[in-house]
């Protein structure tokens, strides 16, 4: 008998430790190097009110069932920080030095929030990351040029922070860079050449960069170029000639200056944002311009409007220096509102052929005061065209001087 509960006593020793071990590996299962650099990490973040996105980062199970957290083997591969749902209140605090330590991670997010301090130097620590998006937060301080370091990033999204400081010539130097989105911050200095041939989309909008941009600065690949609300200056005619896989572009309010390429218009482009340069010369499109919205607007371009234009449907001409009249197949266009938006306003056109009883289609618009000429209709302009209807003669004479 007492043989028999010695084996029964034994057999209960060996099962509960069995269960034990087997607790221990389902929460030991993390290399404990993640494990501590995840600790650290969790201990600079804190939820915003209303957000419970680390409720789940409860160290006593396994760290790759916390929310955010993904992992292969034994490792985290993938971090996203923050509740992705729209709306979301996000995180708070800073990002920890430790996240360099996550040496498999491949994909670094963190969410909409008020995270603030400045970007570790130790995330260039991390040779195999290809995502990395930390936007619209609070992240201050400069770029760190070692982010050069990470020849496999595909994607670098830093928008909507308060970065200062140049960017490293170094992340133009990424071989597989595809996304550049360093938009709305406080970023100066020049714009680095990009090498990458596969770069699709550069967003630098709303900075204070400054400087000019060589012919051979940006890669043929890019696809969506956004360098609007800076202070960047001289000719880009030879540059965007050599962008042909271009279906967005944006570099409005600067100050380039020079021609626009006529193959520019030929380019598969949805977009088209010129206004407020300083480009001049005539504009001559070699073919019918297919692009749905074209502005153009408040530069120094001259000479007469080139008919191939009127297969626009939003035309943005206004406050420039165009001369002459307005080519029929304009009318023709407006009046069967194929034609939606045509500003010509603040030019020094001398005439449109339009019958003056004609009926301007509710659904279209066009803007014609302050020119050389009475408008033949009266239709309504926006406010910022001001109450002139028709541009001194005296102005008008010194033109055709």
């Amino acid at each position: 008998m007492a043989k028999q509960w010695g084996m029964k006593v034994g057999s209960c020793a060996l099962f509960l430790t069995a269960l034990l071990q087997c607790r221990f590996l389902s929460f030991a299962i993390l290399d404990p190097v993640d494990f501590l650099a995840l600790q650290s990490i969790r201990k600079s973040l804190h939820d915003l009110p209303g957000s419970n996105f680390l409720a789940s980062w409860d160290f006593t199970s396994d760290p790759c069932n916390f929310a955010g957290v993904y992992c292969e083997s034994n490792r985290v591969v993938a971090l996203n920080l923050g509740d992705p749902r729209a709306g979301s209140p996000g995180l708070t605090g800073r990002i920890d030095s430790a996240i360099g330590k996550l040496s498999a991670l491949v994909e670094l997010s963190i969410v909409p929030g008020r995270i603030y301090g400045s970007l570790p130097v130790s995330i260039s620590q991390l040779k195999g990351l290809r995502f990395l998006a930390i936007s619209r937060n609070f992240i201050s301080g400069n770029i760190p040029a070692t982010l050069g370091q990470l020849r496999r990033l595909k994607t670098l999204d830093l928008s909507y922070n308060q970065l200062v400081g140049g960017i490293p010539r170094s992340i133009g130097t990424l071989p597989e860079l595809t996304n550049a989105i360093l938009c709305h911050n406080h970023l100066s200095g020049s714009v680095p050449p990009f090498r990458s041939q596969v770069l699709n989309r550069l967003d630098l909008k709303h900075n204070a960069l400054s400087g000019s941009l060589a012919p051979n600065s940006l890669p043929a690949s890019l696809q969506s170029l956004s360098l609007s609300w800076n202070q960047l200056t001289g000719p880009v005619d030879k540059l965007l000639s050599r962008l042909n896989k271009l279906n967005y572009l944006d570099l409005s309010l600067n100050r380039f200056t020079g021609p626009i390429p006529g193959r520019l218009f030929s380019f598969t482009i949805t977009n088209l944002q010129l206004e407020r340069n300083l480009f001049s010369g005539p504009v001559q499109p070699a073919n019918q311009v297919t692009i749905p919205t074209v502005d153009i607007s408040h530069n120094r371009l001259s000479g007469h409007i080139s008919p191939m234009f009127s297969t626009v449907q939003n035309l943005y001409l206004n406050n420039n220096l165009f001369t002459g009249k307005v080519p029929a197949s304009f009318v023709d266009r407006l009046l069967s509102a194929s034609i939606r938006i045509l500003y010509l306003q603040h030019n020094y056109l001398t005439g449109i052929e339009i019958n003056p009883t004609a009926e301007i289609p509710l659904r279209s618009s066009i803007c014609l005061q302050y020119n050389c000429m009475v408008p033949p209709v009266q239709t309504a302009c926006p406010l910022k065209a001001g109450k002139e209807k028709t541009r001194p003669s005296s102005q008008c004479n010194q033109r055709k001087g």
